[in-house]
């Protein structure tokens, strides 16, 4: 059920777990929240949006543009460090490199995530827009469900991260949930943070992943860890929910896409993302 709204562009849980503190020129110390772990493993779209903080400080332009992450070992709550390099600055835009970096067990430090990405500033945009796509087709929120709707679906492991989301999922595509999978690789849902707080671009770094994977409903149970995950964030989203839609076309060798479109309330595509994942071992 979703908390009484009291979170604010930049008040919110959100943005106080995704917090960087500048240690010196590059480097930020950062301090993952298990409260956004999903399987006992930190969820991947909060941890691109911990790194995006960093690059968004350290180049030259506000927003993200595209951002492309290689997931290399889980994430766990606790510290770490975000190591940027500045690859290019021009004038609508500037790219970048980022490692997360956490210490393993015996001390070393390990990387568990590189990012490349590039900076502009979706305010200077041209409002110009052709294209052929469509918002999905979800039923209104008050028809589909949320987490505190009906019996709790087997996840094994922490699902901290559902008390933090405010998920509202197309009755079409929870059929795994009650134990009777569509087949289809189709995930959709009405998306917002459960404080109230509004969608900005970092947000949207976590909103292309943060619904349950396609996986659940081709009949696949467990962990789907992401290999890469590239986000193209095209405008900054209007305030008001946001509607996410997923979908699988091919698992093959183990391996699945997850193509994502984000729209907000004014019917605009506001953000797009395809990942590798790993399909669960069964």
């Amino acid at each position: 059920m979703a908390q009484t709204p009291i979170g604010t562009l930049g008040d919110s849980e959100f943005d106080r777990d995704t917090a960087v503190v500048r240690r010196e020129p590059g480097v930020y110390d950062a301090e993952l929240s298990a409260g956004w772990t999903i399987m006992n493993a930190v969820n991947g779209g909060y941890l691109l949006a911990v790194i995006g903080r960093a690059l968004a400080d350290a180049l030259p332009h506000p927003d993200p543009f595209t951002v492309s992450a290689h997931y290399f070992t889980p994430s766990t709550p606790g510290p770490a460090v975000v190591r940027t390099e500045a690859v290019r600055s021009g004038r609508t835009l500037s790219s970048g490199q980022a490692s997360l970096l956490q210490r393993d067990a015996e001390g070393n430090e390990v990387e568990r995530i590189r990012v490349l990405a590039s900076y502009g500033d979706l305010d200077a945009l041209s409002e110009d827009v052709r294209t052929t796509a469509k918002p999905p087709a979800i039923p209104p929120q008050e028809h589909c469900f949320g987490t505190s709707d009906g019996p709790a679906p087997e996840i094994p492991g922490s699902n901290a991260i559902t008390e933090r989301l405010d998920l509202r999922l197309d009755p079409a595509t929870v059929g795994w949930a009650v134990g009777a999978p569509s087949g289809k690789g189709e995930m959709r849902a009405w998306f917002g943070l459960a404080d109230g707080r509004d969608a900005d671009p970092l947000s949207l770094l976590l909103a292309v992943d943060a619904l349950p994977p396609t996986s659940f409903e081709l009949g696949l149970k467990g962990w789907t860890p992401t290999v890469e995950l590239t986000c193209h964030v095209r405008s900054r989203p209007a305030p008001g929910p946001l509607r996410v839609s997923v979908v699988t076309r091919n698992l093959a060798g183990g391996f699945l896409e997850e193509d994502a479109e984000v729209w907000d309330s004014a019917d605009r595509l506001v953000a797009q993302s395809r990942q590798l994942a790993r399909a669960p071992r069964q």
